[in-house]
């Protein structure tokens, strides 16, 4: 269950809010007694990137040039 906070209070404990926010605890921030804002734990990070995972997988034809008319339509033109 969220905990709400008055923005007033939030400002003055944010260092706090933020440890329990880091903790796993979502916490709405309230302003004149409505919600206003979520303060919540950022998601985990997916696998980290692996340089040269796509090795062998990319032809020389990734390279060539655009079409003159591909590149107009990603102009706009």
């Amino acid at each position: 269950m969220p905990l709400t906070v008055n923005v007033h209070d939030a400002k003055t404990h944010f260092s706090r809010l933020l440890e329990q926010a880091h903790a796993g605890q979502e916490i709405v921030l309230a302003k004149a007694g409505k919600p206003y804002a979520r303060l919540m734990p950022l998601a985990p990070t997916g696998v980290k990137r692996q340089p040269g995972r796509l090795a062998g997988r990319v032809t020389e034809a990734f390279f060539e040039p655009l079409p003159a008319e591909e590149l107009d339509a990603w102009e706009g033109k």
